[in-house]
């Protein structure tokens, strides 16, 4: 398995590190932080094939993709139980009848 590393892209700093199986998550997983970001993402599992340009090619697409989508704004759309009352049908009052 391969050994943590640490590289620039973009002008941001990334930290990658392999973290084994526990009880939890049975796999190996890459995990990697990114200077600024307050987070640390696991994008995918740790394969037996992985080198350090493949790692950094698939974990700098990942965040690339990533940041896109936080930055799009958001789409409003109503609660869930709003969703179901605006999708059911309007009921009609019964026709009268003349006697």
């Amino acid at each position: 398995m391969m050994s943590a590393f640490d590289f620039e892209e973009g002008g941001r700093m990334y930290t990658c590190r392999v973290e084994g199986p526990h009880p939890k998550r049975p796999q190996a997983w890459w995990w990697f932080d990114v200077s600024g970001d307050g987070h640390r993402y696991a994008p995918f599992q740790a394969a037996s094939g992985d080198t350090q340009e493949s790692v950094r090619s698939r974990i700098v697409a990942y965040y690339t993709e990533h940041i896109t989508r936080r930055s799009l704004p958001g789409m409003a759309r109503p609660h869930w139980t709003r969703r179901a009352q605006a999708s059911a049908p309007t009921p009609q009052a019964p026709a009268p009848t003349s006697e």
